[in-house]
């Protein structure tokens, strides 16, 4: 009776460093989309300009990387698919395939997280700290500016008006007795 050692092998053209390439290139984009989740998570909270901006130069960068990394990935997965033969049985054939067409999406996907980085980066640090609800007082319709102190530029010649409750010394109203017990 004799044992055969059974290996497993790569099925891009028994090219092991396709499929680490693709594995390796696959996990770190992972654990960088969720590490730049949680920066999208806590970007309200950066407080310094300059924080935010290496933030978003950082996803800037690293998706540009990525995205060109992926086109090499493609490039090359698909190279080796067709350069190496039919496994029997074509056992695995789907899943190679499907490593390649994913590889390709993922050029378009960091692609455009690159360019949303970089559209946030053209922003600027204006834009940033900006709230959302505060807009200009003149696009509201119906909205005035604020009046100035009494007697400003913009209260005419009337000038001064009474205190509020006052005319009576500080007593209250005339018709207002207190209460016998």
């Amino acid at each position: 009776m004799t044992v055969t050692k059974k290996r497993e092998t790569c099925l891009f053209n028994d090219n092991a460093g396709a499929c680490n390439y693709g594995v390796g290139i696959g996990v770190i984009a992972f654990l960088a989309s969720i590490a730049f989740l949680a920066g999208e998570y806590l970007f309200e909270q950066m407080s310094s300009v300059k924080t935010r901006k290496h933030y978003v130069l950082a996803d800037l960068g690293f998706s540009g990387f990525w995205a060109f990394l992926y086109f090499v990935g493609f490039c090359f997965l698909a190279n080796t698919w067709q350069n190496s033969i039919d496994p029997p049985a074509n056992v695995g054939v789907s899943n190679v395939k499907a490593s390649i067409i994913f590889s390709f999406f993922s050029i378009f996907t960091w692609g455009g997280c690159a360019f949303f980085a970089f559209q946030r980066f053209r922003q600027g640090s204006d834009s940033a700290f900006a709230p959302a609800y505060e807009g200009d007082n003149g696009a509201m319709p119906g909205s005035t500016a604020y009046a100035s102190f009494p007697g400003g530029a913009d209260m005419g010649t009337g000038g001064y008006q009474s205190p509020p409750f006052g005319g009576t010394g500080g007593k209250g109203p005339t018709d207002y007795s207190t209460p016998n017990y």
